[in-house]
């Protein structure tokens, strides 16, 4: 039920449609009961009293009767469908929005794939509950009162006979819609997984096609996609049981009533009309109730599909917006690690570090694969929050300012090329969205990439494709540190960012960054020690802890790792 109220209270500011549609359900509802109702009179004075002006406006009622019903059915549809719609439209960007708000920690831990599934498929399925919750509730539940009270006007005894048989329809209900719920969960998860076998294999379909792999994948495509039918195979058995089971259930009430109401007629204590009104109005009432056995099981499957969205929903972050934010109005750009821990879950990925840039400096992070160096600049833009220990900036604790205020005081040069679907010049953009065309072309020509942008078929503003995928890899870093150019951050953190480029491109470029770095603290993440010698300050990382710090000649002549990586790399 909380489940329940959580997805009427996403329909709450559209109650005008939904009002609209439960007036124009009743009215859809009443005529069933109307119908019913009149076919008792109509006989009468049609085949007994042979009165001649009804039966010549008999069409025109029938047609007059339709009619109505099926404009109130047209509003119904049409006002619940748009405020289901509408509801579920906020959900989506109630869904969208928080997960943008999360920290990495969480996105590590929940593939793209399934995060993509719930956003699209789950809330898809919840919306036909939405709309199920008034169509069927209020149109088909007015249509069964209606014709209820029909029921009981003609004769109460054979009305309760005829009903008599409904509660014994409650427990199957229940637990087929009890089963459709936890088989909607199920699989939704079952199409997560495959959202996250497509989102894996688009992404990365180069790599596939290079070791020949595409009939692993697509056989595993096949496993996770038969996985999906047998889910949904059991809920279409469980929903193809509801109306047979109903449909056997109430077959007891149509015998009792045709028995006991014909042995009524045969003894001339109820006349053949207002019996043939009677049964008229009881075969009436099982199609909608029939109708709400289905809205009742479609609901079950979308709340089961909800209470997977909301989970995501009510996902908070672990990085906590301070309750009073501290503005740094003019970052100098000092950076601290004071006694810094961090930890993925039980494992310590740093340990005890301390180390200090002064506004200006270039700090390098050298050491082996997996030793904590990108988690430890992650942790100066706040990605992760620390364990123990505290990240200052100008002796401010990241944790302190604002997470907005905190994003306009770094740039980042990831190792992974990130880039949009979009025109180049947006791409760069993302360093500071309203920029002029004027000045994304600056940043372009301090990045080398101007030159091979004029040369794409629309310029700035060609449209790269997905990731980038219509330029090489040196063109995709240079386009990111373009990116970063037009930030004008006070902190820089370049996580590899040559990596990508040629002997050619990396020269142009590291001119560029030399002239970037110029009055920026900035953190140089590096494998090759060659892009590093004129570093101020080198920290050397092992296995999560800080082991040397020094400048290239320090520590040279102190021998140690620094002295290892450095022999290993330059050797003739």
């Amino acid at each position: 039920m909380k489940t329940f109220r959580r997805v009427l209270e996403y329909s709450r500011p559209y109650w005008w449609r939904i009002l609209i549609s439960v007036i124009a359900s009743l009215g859809v509802g009443g005529m069933d009961g109307a119908f019913a109702y009149m076919v008792a009179p109509l006989l009468k004075k049609i085949f007994t009293e042979k009165d001649l002006t009804v039966f010549t406006l008999l069409p025109l009622i029938v047609i007059g009767i339709f009619l109505f019903r099926g404009i109130c059915r047209f509003l119904n549809d049409y006002y619940i469908r748009t405020a289901g719609q509408l509801a579920i439209q906020d959900i989506r960007n109630d869904l969208y929005r928080n997960n943008m708000g999360l920290s990495l920690r969480f996105f590590n831990a929940h593939p793209a794939g399934a995060l993509m599934s719930r956003v699209l498929a789950d809330v898809a399925v919840m919306q036909d509950g939405v709309a199920n919750i008034v169509t069927g509730f209020f149109r088909d539940g007015f249509g069964v009162l209606s014709l209820i009270a029909v029921l009981f006007f003609r004769d109460w005894a054979l009305a309760f006979l005829s009903i008599m048989v409904i509660p014994l329809t409650v427990y199957p209900a229940q637990k087929i819609g009890r089963r459709i719920k936890q088989l909607s969960r199920q699989s939704m998860g079952s199409m997560g997984d495959i959202a996250g076998v497509l989102q894996e294999t688009f992404s990365g379909v180069k790599v596939i096609k290079a070791f020949g792999l595409e009939q692993r994948e697509i056989e595993r495509f096949y496993r996770f996609n038969r996985n999906f039918y047998g889910f949904q195979r059991k809920s279409i058995k469980y929903e193809g049981l509801s109306s047979p089971v109903m449909e056997v259930i109430t077959s007891f009430g149509v015998a009792a009533v045709i028995w006991f109401g014909g042995s009524q007629v045969m003894h001339g204590r109820m006349t053949a009309e207002a019996f043939f009104s009677f049964v008229t109005a009881m075969m009436l009432l099982y199609t909608p109730m029939k109708r709400l056995i289905n809205s009742y099981n479609t609901v079950q499957r979308s709340l089961g599909a909800a209470e997977r969205v909301f989970e995501i929903i009510d996902e908070r972050s672990e990085i906590l917006e301070p309750a009073e934010p501290v503005a740094i109005e003019r970052c100098e750009g000092r950076v601290e690690f004071k006694d810094v821990t961090f930890r993925y879950g039980e494992e310590e990925v740093l340990s005890h570090i301390n180390l200090r840039a002064e506004r200006g400096e270039v700090v390098a992070l050298v050491g082996p694969s997996g030793g904590g160096k990108t988690t430890l600049v992650s942790l100066i833009s706040r990605f992760y929050d620390v364990n123990d220990g505290a990240v200052l900036i100008d002796g401010v604790d990241v944790r302190a300012i604002g997470n907005r205020g905190l994003t306009r005081l770094f740039a980042l040069v990831d190792q992974e090329t990130i880039l949009f679907n979009e025109t180049i010049a947006n791409n760069i953009r993302y360093g500071k969205t309203d920029a002029t065309d004027a000045e994304v072309e600056a940043a372009a020509r301090a990045a080398f990439a101007h030159d091979f942008i004029l040369a794409m078929p629309d310029g700035y503003a060609t449209n790269i494709g997905d990731r980038g995928v219509r330029l090489s890899g040196g063109q995709r870093q240079r386009l990111c540190i373009a990116r970063a150019i037009l930030r004008d951050a006070p902190i820089l953190i370049l996580d590899e960012a040559t990596s990508a480029l040629d002997t050619e491109s990396e020269q142009m470029v590291q001119q560029a960054l030399n002239n970037l770095m110029a009055n920026r603290t900035t953190f140089v993440i590096a494998h090759r020690l060659s892009t590093v010698l004129t570093a101020d300050k080198i920290a050397v990382l092992e296995n999560g802890r800080i082991v040397d710090v020094g400048t290239h000649a320090e520590l040279l002549a102190r021998g140690g790792l620094y002295r290892k990586l450095h022999d290993m790399q330059f050797a003739r």
